[in-house]
């Protein structure tokens, strides 16, 4: 027998799908008439976003049920309240019939549900985009996973502190991941000499003795493993030693060598996926994987920007924010720069 892998739905996949299919099957099922709610698609995508993190649909035709459920018991204290022929004008935003009449019984103008009165109907969101929260200090990173449900954001943080030495893992790591953290720790301090005593707070000496270094990934309670992680850890490492922070945006997979040089990984659709779900504008991948890129919807691949790399100097380099010392120093040299060019031109004229 043949397998055959099929991979998760894109946003624009949900939505196509609860539009056609969904949200007619819960009318239907919620007794309500075709013409007496509807979904925006800014509605849609603020239920796939903020209340379902799954490959397929099942939570999201649960979560339009919910919604409709609101929708019929307003339909049913309307019908109740106003007699054949009378016109009410009432607004979206009560949660109730948009500039809805009644004929015989039928409402003409059903209640539109858009992405702030699915949050009324539904409640406190479930899930967030945290991206932007999580990397505010440095020592994290956001990398990218896949998981039997699709593809997964994944947060890496790092810690150096004062101790007896050696490397403390947490968030029940497996085997190949504990090895990509002991290579990212490696490489951390073989690196150290690159670094300038002013950013080297951390290791001093250019070195890690008598520091010992904790690299946690959260969600604790669910098991992770695989070696795409080693670019996040050593980014996430490396932010720490400097205390710059890693850029927000930016989303990046590859295992990595003691050389530093990136290898392929798998699942990069679903990672990408993943990674557009977020808000995430920039996706870091192996060189090796640009080929991957083409099974990636073409609509995401518009949206999105990728740094295809062969080394971590040019993770490093894309991943963390630079010096403000250094920026303001640079931005001095260009204007003292261009001041000097002017006086050249005058003077030559």
């Amino acid at each position: 027998m043949e397998v055959i892998e099929i991979d998760g739905y894109t946003e624009y996949d949900k939505v196509q799908i609860a539009q056609g299919y969904l949200v007619p099957r819960q009318i239907s099922a919620n007794g309500l008439q075709p013409n007496e709610a509807k979904f925006t698609e800014a509605g849609l995508k603020s239920i796939i976003r903020d209340y379902t993190r799954e490959a397929g649909v099942r939570n999201l035709e649960r979560e339009i049920g919910r919604a409709l459920r609101k929708v019929a018991t307003q339909v049913a204290a309307s019908k109740g309240d106003v007699k054949d022929g009378d016109a009410k004008d009432r607004t979206v935003a009560d949660g109730t019939i948009a500039d809805g009449t009644i004929e015989d019984g039928i409402i003409e103008d059903g209640v539109i549900i858009d992405d702030e009165l699915a949050r009324q109907y539904l409640g406190k969101p479930r899930f967030r985009d945290e991206a932007q929260l999580r990397t505010e200090l440095p020592g994290v990173a956001t990398g990218l996973a896949w998981t039997p449900a699709g593809g997964q954001v994944l947060f890496v943080e790092a810690k150096v502190m004062d101790g007896k030495g050696g490397l403390v893992l947490t968030g029940q790591l497996g085997d190949v991941m504990k090895e990509s953290a002991r290579i990212a720790l490696s490489y951390a301090q073989g690196e150290l000499q690159h670094i300038g005593p002013a950013e080297n707070e951390n290791g001093g000496d250019g070195h890690l003795d008598n520091k010992t270094v904790h690299l946690h990934v959260p969600a604790g309670a669910i098991p992770k493993d695989g070696p795409s992680a080693g670019v996040t850890l050593v980014t996430a490492l490396i932010s720490e030693l400097t205390q710059r922070p890693v850029r927000s945006d930016v989303g990046m997979t590859g295992e990595v060598t003691l050389q530093g040089q990136v290898l392929p990984i798998g699942g990069v659709k679903q990672k990408v996926l993943a990674a557009h779900q977020h808000g995430l504008g920039t996706v870091i991948l192996p060189r090796a994987n640009e080929v991957d890129l083409d099974d990636v919807p073409e609509e995401i691949r518009d949206e999105m920007s990728f740094l295809l790399v062969e080394h971590l100097d040019e993770v490093l380099e894309a991943a963390i924010m630079p010096d403000p010392e250094l920026v303001a120093v640079k931005q001095e040299v260009e204007e003292n720069t261009h001041s000097l060019s002017v006086v050249a031109e005058l003077l030559s004229e």
